[in-house]
């Protein structure tokens, strides 16, 4: 799914669009399916040791804990995961993120003075890394979990080159592979 074309300014090109790396959601997964058979194999030590209303009343106990931390540990994580979006376009980079309160952060193009990336050996092996992107005046900014993390710079690094070529010849920038007309 793209991100939504009424968030873009007019005859802006989305280019890229990601939500983090799946890795993220590894240990969620992991909570998932023990606290699922941690669940269900109380639910029939339960079942089978009680009956009547405590056998109810313990059933209900370990469903309601169950939900409690599947929620808490695993549909939150993937609410955030969902909800992390990592955007260029030809004009700028978007990174927008939050379920219930929404940040985000603009970086137009021209204002990017390098571009970085740094992966290790793990991160190498699942395709992500941390991009890093220094804009004129502040900090440089690192965004984790990057998939792709080196397609990405280079898509990035192109994209200010062609920014920065074009602003110092005068040409137009038409969005074309090349930049130029």
């Amino acid at each position: 799914m793209g991100y939504p074309d009424e968030a873009l300014a007019p005859e802006e090109r989305l280019l890229l669009h990601r939500h983090p790396h799946w890795k993220m959601l590894f240990w969620p997964a992991v909570t998932f399916i023990l606290i699922t058979a941690l669940a269900g194999f109380g639910a029939g030590v339960a079942a089978r040791n009680t009956e009547g209303t405590l056998g109810t009343a313990l059933l209900l106990a370990i469903l309601v804990v169950w939900l409690a931390i599947v929620l808490w540990r695993s549909i939150a994580p993937l609410l955030r995961w969902k909800s992390t979006h990592f955007i260029i376009t030809d004009r700028r980079v978007l990174i927008r993120q939050g379920v219930l309160t929404h940040t985000g952060i603009d970086i137009p193009m021209n204002r990017i003075s390098n571009v970085q990336f740094r992966h290790g050996l793990f991160d190498r092996m699942l395709g992500t890394g941390t991009l890093i992107v220094g804009s004129a005046s502040e900090d440089p900014l690192e965004y984790d979990d990057i998939p792709q993390v080196q397609k990405v710079h280079a898509l990035l690094y192109h994209q200010v080159f062609d920014v920065v070529q074009n602003n110092t010849n005068g040409g137009g920038y038409n969005g074309s592979p090349g930049g130029y007309p």
